[in-house]
Formats: C-alpha cells, sequence, structure tokens
C-alpha cells in the first residue's frame, strides 16, 4: 500500500509513463489506453475552453491533473479535465497531484474499465468537495451533468450545452460558455488526411 506521493514517483516507470495510471486505496491501477474519440473529445473542449477563457480569464483548466480524492488509504484520480476557481491562477498547472478542490470535473466514459466505474468516482469526486461532474460518452454521443442530491441532466447530439447553466447555483462561473454536443465529438480535420486541401 502506497501513498499518494509515493504514487507521484513510481507511476512514471510504467508503461507510457503512467499516464494511464491511478492509485485506489493505495494500490496502483492501471486504466485501459482512451481510444480515439476520448482524444478527440479532450482537444476540442480544450480548444473551446481556451477560446472562451481567452476573452473571459474566469478560471483555468487542467488536464488529467491527479486528484487526491481520499486518504488513508490514498485514492487518486486523474481525470481528463479540471476546472478551478479561485485562489492563484494556474496554482496547479505544474503539479502532479493536488488536494485542491476543482469546481468542475470532466470525465470520459470511454473504455469499459472507466464505464465500470464511473459511479464510484462520481461519488470520490463528490466527496472530496467537487460540485459538478460531467460525464460525456462518446459511443452514446451523451454530455451529462451530474449534480449531488440532484436529478441528472443529459444532452444529445445535435443539443447545444450551456456550462454556466449546468454549474449553476453552485458557482456563477463558465457564464456564456456553450459547445454543440456534436462538435465535442468531431474529428479533427488534421487527423483525416482526405479533409486536408490539395496543394
Amino acid at each position: 500500500m502506497i501513498t499518494a506521493e509515493e504514487f507521484t514517483e513510481k507511476k512514471f516507470d510504467l508503461p507510457e509513463g503512467g499516464r494511464w495510471a491511478e492509485l485506489v486505496a493505495g494500490e496502483m491501477i492501471q486504466l485501459q489506453p482512451p481510444s480515439v474519440e476520448h482524444g478527440a473529445v479532450v482537444l476540442n473542449l480544450s480548444k473551446a475552453l481556451a477560446d472562451w477563457l481567452s476573452e473571459n480569464p474566469e478560471g483555468y483548466a487542467c488536464y488529467e491533473l491527479g486528484l487526491i480524492v481520499a486518504r488513508n488509504p490514498d485514492t487518486v484520480h486523474c481525470p481528463p479535465v479540471s476546472y478551478f476557481v479561485g485562489g492563484e491562477r494556474f496554482a496547479e498547472s505544474d503539479k502532479t497531484i493536488t488536494e485542491t478542490r476543482p469546481t468542475l470535473v470532466v470525465e470520459i466514459a470511454s473504455t469499459p474499465d472507466r464505464i465500470r466505474g464511473m459511479t464510484v468516482r462520481i461519488d470520490n469526486y463528490f466527496g472530496c468537495g467537487v460540485e459538478v461532474v460531467c460525464v460525456i460518452n462518446p459511443k452514446k454521443q451523451q454530455v451529462q451533468f451530474v449534480h449531488p442530491n440532484e436529478a441528472d441532466v443529459v444532452f444529445g447530439h445535435d443539443d447545444r450545452v450551456k456550462f454556466g447553466e449546468m454549474l449553476h447555483p453552485c458557482r456563477p462561473i463558465l457564464r456564456g460558455f456553450e459547445v454543440t454536443v456534436s462538435k465535442l465529438f468531431a474529428e479533427p480535420d488534421w487527423w483525416n488526411p482526405s479533409a486536408r486541401p490539395h496543394k
């Protein structure tokens, strides 16, 4: 059984530098490498969020940052996106793990093990103080917002998600940040050689 701090040292010895490794009750586990669709979602969401934040410098996002969600024994989840508001801006950006709580966590249900463990992950996030969890499902082409003690809200392929409304009344943040669900799953043109302009 190891601590979160020991986990950060040991994970880099794993395949792919431990990129998909997590710590569950003191034991290191290896998640399945994510799908291509998983990568497209992260790319599309991060670009849309970066564009919006450049005009609305409200908070900041971290990617695959280890969140310490439990101690003794330690559990560390590494969600694709964690959105922080408050404190020194970008304070968590250079860290491998943190006990600072993001307001919003974005998970992607892209592989069987991630799907199986999603309920436990969400419970762990809420248990440590995360306010809202957004679960993006590439197979179903859906975006689901989960709030503690409230009904889930699900958006389909053609819906437009207004993130600020989904976070209210937790905090008045991300007001004006909107994304069409279908655009989250769009394959970037540079991934598809046939979509590139011919010289």
